[in-house]
């Protein structure tokens, strides 16, 4: 058996290497998946140019003004992806992970949080008599990859309650336009009447107005406290009616059925694989139960595997595969709706 790390038991070693091969395989699974969502976003470009393109072409005798707009919307679109695309090669800071989280923290703040967290649960590790080889881990775990689930976690639920509510938004818009308001009085009024955290971020966004920003300033800030397509959709739309002038309750009112539509096929779609997520579940705790049985039925027939080097050996590959596969299956049903 290779020895990695000489000195260690083999099951140690054992596991070192089967996490090598986890790693390696599932970052040339997220270079893949990285790969085939640049490809979908290339395409999906390439349709809309081509969509313009064709509209172009076609209502040429409508007269210069659509054709101005089209032109000012296409060099708006590309703005947007040259931005996107800048601030996706520039990586997601703590700080914008913060504010995301809603959370009043400064990022010295969260480091000194996570290393005293990171310290307390090692040492109660140790005070438990558990091995001291596997503190580096512990701490590891604990002072970096927990702070930082508990983040996204947080991050996560507030989006989702954002998006939840933010058609109904998009619809107090349209009706007070149509009733005579501006646009800030409207939004505005979502600031006071909407619940957290639609109200929040629309009241930054007024408030943000009050002190001078332009809109797309106001909506830069608000898509990186909170980043998802339809906040984008909402702060396009708005740019470019700002600069092309049209029928702005009209346009809303298409993007409030365009946000239903989306999250109508997203219920879809989590219905349609709730049944497979439910099925890997049994199947992936099936291990797990079955080996509690054997240990409850016959104790020495199972200790075979932690006391044995090759029982070591299938315990650590069994477990690196099981978690890569388990990653694998996760983002084959994570969609981008």
């Amino acid at each position: 058996m290779i020895e990695l790390v000489p000195g260690l038991p083999p099951f140690f070693n054992a596991l070192i290497v089967a996490l090598l091969v986890g790693v390696a395989v599932g970052t040339l699974t997220t270079l893949f998946v990285a790969q085939a969502e640049r490809a979908k976003m290339r395409r999906r470009i390439a349709q809309v140019a081509g969509i313009m393109t064709s509209s172009k072409s076609a209502s040429g005798q409508r007269g210069a003004s659509a054709g101005q707009r089209r032109r000012v919307v296409a060099a708006k679109l590309k703005e947007i992806e040259d931005r996107a695309k800048a601030k996706k090669s520039s990586g997601k800071s703590l700080r914008d992970m913060l504010l995301q989280a809603n959370l009043d923290w400064t990022p010295a703040k969260y480091y000194v949080v996570s290393a005293i967290f990171a310290l307390v649960g090692t040492a109660l590790y140790l005070l438990k008599g558990f091995s001291p080889m596997i503190a580096p881990l512990v701490v590891l775990t604990l002072g970096i990859g927990v702070p930082r689930w508990l983040l996204r976690r947080k991050a996560t639920k507030r989006q989702k309650a954002f998006i939840f509510k933010f058609a109904d938004a998009v619809d107090v818009i349209v009706r007070g336009i149509r009733s005579g308001l501006p646009v800030a009085e409207c939004l505005n009024i979502i600031g006071r009447e909407m619940p957290e955290p639609i109200g929040l971020e629309f009241r930054l966004i007024v408030e943000g107005q009050k002190l001078g920003l332009t809109m797309d300033e106001v909506m830069e800030r608000a898509l990186v406290r909170m980043p998802t397509p339809e906040l984008s959709f909402f702060a396009i739309v708005l740019s470019i009616q700002q600069q092309t002038g049209g029928n702005l309750a009209d346009t809303l009112s298409k993007l409030s059925d365009v946000l239903r539509g989306r999250k109508k096929l997203k219920d879809k779609i989590q219905s349609l694989s709730s049944e497979a997520k439910a099925s890997a579940m049994i199947i992936g705790s099936l291990p797990f139960f079955v080996t509690g049985l054997l240990y409850l039925v016959n104790p020495d027939y199972l200790m075979v595997l932690f006391t044995n080097p090759t029982g070591h050996v299938l315990i650590a590959g069994g477990l690196t595969w099981m978690s890569l596969g388990t990653f694998i299956m996760s983002k084959m049903i994570d969609f981008d709706y």
